[in-house]
This record gives structure tokens, sequence and C-alpha cells, in this order.
């Protein structure tokens, strides 16, 4: 046996020249299945987030298509669809306007007309312009103690505590900027008391819109689709 001859061999195996055999190990079949599936899901996740990055560039996905159908806007019926017509009836483009109010005339308020400020002759100067646009003028002259010299605004609208609201708008379409009081009287009639901050009534001209915009309210605005 030559002292190449690898030991346990027996002598079957020779080794001649500078050639070895050489134990080569078997590759595990686990380790491989492994390996093709870690490179599968590598691939499917890098191809999912190119998905979604072309989604979002595009602007597409469920934000977009819930954000385009939020609006409440008026929708076609399927027969106007077909024919590319106007919406259906039942979605109008402006809410309906609001029924008429119906407002006590003038000839029907009273008005006492006070001044507690200490310029002359105005209360009788307002009493007589509020009786040329139909209003019932009562007691003219200066206002009552409680009142005179401690009105610094424009005016004060003084009525019962069961006085209409609108007898007080009505008044007040003459003279903006007033505010309104009650006190224990049990008249229909309303005081009306000049303050410091008064210079002049309204116009007739603008005293008669502001009647036209409390009589016809303005419908509510259109959604803006």
């Amino acid at each position: 046996m030559s002292m190449l001859t690898p030991p346990g061999m027996g002598g079957k195996y020779r080794v001649t020249g500078t050639a070895y055999p050489r134990m080569s190990r078997k590759r595990s079949r686990r380790r491989i299945v492994l390996a093709v599936l870690g490179s599968v899901l590598a691939l499917a996740l890098v191809g999912y987030g190119a998905l979604q990055l072309i989604d979002v560039f595009r602007g597409d996905g469920p934000k977009r298509n819930t954000a385009a159908g939020a609006k409440d806007c008026p929708t076609k019926s399927p027969e106007a669809a077909a024919k590319g017509g106007a919406p259906a009836a039942a979605s109008t483009a402006s809410a309906p306007a609001k029924p008429a109010v119906v407002l006590p005339q003038p000839g029907t308020i009273t008005v006492n007309v006070y001044n507690a400020t200490p310029r002359a002759g105005l209360a009788k100067a307002v009493g007589d312009e509020l009786a040329k646009r139909g209003f019932l003028i009562g007691t003219v002259g200066n206002a009552p103690a409680d009142f005179d010299k401690k009105v610094p605004g424009t005016g004060i609208l003084l009525g019962s505590p069961t006085t209409d609201k609108a007898v007080f708008a009505v008044l007040g379409t003459q003279l903006p900027g007033t505010t309104q009081q009650t006190d224990t009287r049990e008249t229909a009639d309303v005081d009306l008391i000049l303050g410091d901050a008064f210079t002049e009534l309204s116009t007739k001209e603008d005293a008669d819109k502001a009647l036209a915009l409390l009589a016809n309210p303005a419908p509510a605005p259109a959604k803006n689709c």
C-alpha cells in the first residue's frame, strides 16, 4: 500500500500523481427551496410598492373617489342622463323662497317720541317725520327722568312684555341701531326714546327697502356644486 493511499480505503483506491479525490458535500434541498421563496417574496413586495407609487402620482385611490362623491349636488335622473338632459326635478338649483311675512302696517303702530338729549325740539321733528310715513304719533316731549340724558346710543324702543316683535322690527327700520326694552305697561303703544348718538331718521327710501326685506326674506343661497 502506498503512503499516498488514504487510510480506510483498503487499498481500493490508489492515488497516483498529483490528483486527489475530493469529497463534496451534498447541497441541502431545503435551503434551496427557502432561497427561491425568499426571492419570489422580495420581487412581490417591490412590485406592490411600485404600484402604490404609481397610484399616488396619478391621483387614483379610494380617497379621491370619496371626495368626488362627497358633494351633495343635483343628480340627473336615469331618463335625463340617457338623453343628456338637466338634473331631476327633485334636485333644485336653489332653495325655495320663503313665504312673505305679514308685518303690521305703520298706521296700526302708535309711537310716543321722547327726547333724552340736550337738543331742543328733537322729539317734535322726529314725530312729525314719522307721521308723514304713516305712523300714529302719541305723546311727544322730553324723556322721563329714568332715561333723560342717560341714553348714549341711537335710541331705545320701549314697549310692554306682550308687544309683538314685528312692531319693534317695523319701527326699527326707521331708525337703525336702536335697542329694545320692555316695562310694565299693558297698552300697545311703543316709546321711541332718542339718545345722544341720534343724528336723523333713515331716508324713506332706505326704510322702505328695509321693510321690503322684512316682508320678503331672501331665499337661502344655492349650493356651489
